[in-house]
């Protein structure tokens, strides 16, 4: 093998194993997937795609009104909605969500994703803590029914993109 060919080869080597490490990093630190499991966030985010969420954002920012969210648990990691901050009231009446006495619009939600939820609250969020629910009120596991109030600590990242399938590749909102 010639003195180039050796050199070329070992470029390639460098090249490969650079953008391995800077994968790695950006995946550790900076970013990961999640697969959406379930109904729980429909029309938003339908079962089996696959996002994209910002794991850094929420060590230079708190979690807002109306992010994405990605929950992790000890048994597996969920998807919501932040709905309340600490120091807020939550109160679901008459198919209305109120946040400190004050009607929200969702425009995310459709009519199905409201039918049948029962009124709630209100209720005080605590301090550190965080109200989350999914999309699809009705059939939704969250800070009503199972979840409870979700730490902030818990709050592992924010979801940006939807990556899979292919052909519905977007922003999440």
């Amino acid at each position: 093998m010639s003195e180039q060919t050796k050199r070329e080869w070992l470029e390639w080597i460098k090249a490969i194993a650079i953008a391995i490490a800077l994968a790695f990093v950006l995946r550790t630190f900076f970013f990961a997937t999640s697969i959406v499991e379930g109904a729980s966030m429909n029309p938003t985010l339908e079962s089996g795609e696959r996002v994209m969420f910002n794991k850094i954002i929420y060590y230079i920012d708190e979690p807002n009104h109306g992010d994405i969210v990605i929950i992790e648990k000890p048994t597996k990691n969920y998807v919501k909605r932040v709905i309340g901050q600490p120091g807020d009231t939550i109160e679901f009446k008459n198919n209305q969500l109120y946040v400190n006495e004050q009607p929200q619009e969702q425009t995310y939600l459709n009519e199905q994703s409201t039918a049948g939820t029962r009124d709630f609250g209100p209720v005080e969020v605590p301090e550190g803590r965080y109200f989350v629910m999914g999309d699809n009120r009705s059939v939704s596991k969250d800070s009503r029914n199972g979840l409870g109030f979700v730490s902030e600590d818990e709050i592992i990242g924010r979801t940006e993109l939807i990556i899979y399938p292919f052909n519905q590749i977007s922003l999440t909102k």
